[in-house]
């Protein structure tokens, strides 16, 4: 992946294959900030244990969207108001979820204020404002196995790692509102944000694996220019 990259013409200065100040950059070296951010949420009652799968969810959706990487929770494990999160469990840390094999395999989701607008601006697509509990539900920040999920580990990451300006595609508008809630709740000051325009086939559908789609390395095989590819 690094190889293909910087054949396509990208030079960073730091990072897992050349180290820097922010030190180590592979997560699987950095799960004592994940799992402190974790306690953290969980002594606040911001997240709650979850029983339910993936295609649980799914199921309990009426028009569930095939495209959305992270369907709308329904709230089946979600705690009454007058529960407090968290409580339900025996444990001190997410670790004792898996060394224990409960049965069903747990998930920690993050508890969103229902109605709330989570509004911000973006450096390409402008103002944008995203209803927590109507447009996202409440989401996985902890995995069953024993892995920090998508939203809290780049929070964390880009904290830590004082990232000032995050630069994504367009299709993470929402996780971005999502993110927020996280940094937050972790009393964490934000980056700003530049979602760009996805690389789209002939079709209009956006280059994926889970569709075969072209990469770098399939490009460049076939004789593709870099300069040719940026442009």
């Amino acid at each position: 992946m690094f190889d293909d990259l910087r054949w396509f013409g990208l030079q960073w200065q730091e990072g897992p294959d050349c180290g820097g100040p922010f030190a180590p950059y592979s997560q699987s070296e950095r799960l004592h900030l994940y799992r402190a951010a974790f306690e953290k949420l969980r002594a606040i009652g911001l997240i709650y244990p979850c029983t339910c799968s993936r295609q649980d969810v799914l199921r309990a959706l009426q028009a569930p969207h095939a495209v959305d990487e992270d369907p709308h929770y329904p709230g089946t494990c979600r705690p009454k108001s007058t529960e407090r999160p968290g409580t339900g469990i025996e444990t001190s840390s997410p670790s004792t979820l898996v060394t224990r094999d409960p049965s069903p395999p747990i998930n920690w989701r993050f508890l969103v204020p229902d109605g709330e607008t989570i509004s911000f601006v973006d450096g390409r697509c402008g103002r944008q404002q995203f209803i927590s509990g109507r447009d996202f539900g409440d989401f996985v920040v902890w995995r069953h196995d024993d892995t920090p999920a998508y939203q809290l580990a780049v929070v964390v990451d880009d904290a830590a790692m004082r990232i000032t300006e995050v630069v994504r595609g367009e299709d993470l508008l929402n996780s971005t509102a999502r993110q927020l809630l996280v940094y937050r709740a972790l009393n964490l000051v934000p980056p700003a944000f530049y979602h760009c325009p996805l690389v789209t086939d002939t079709s209009g559908t956006r280059l994926a694996k889970r569709h075969d789609a072209l990469s770098l390395r399939t490009l460049r095989s076939q004789g593709a220019k870099p300069e040719s590819i940026r442009a």
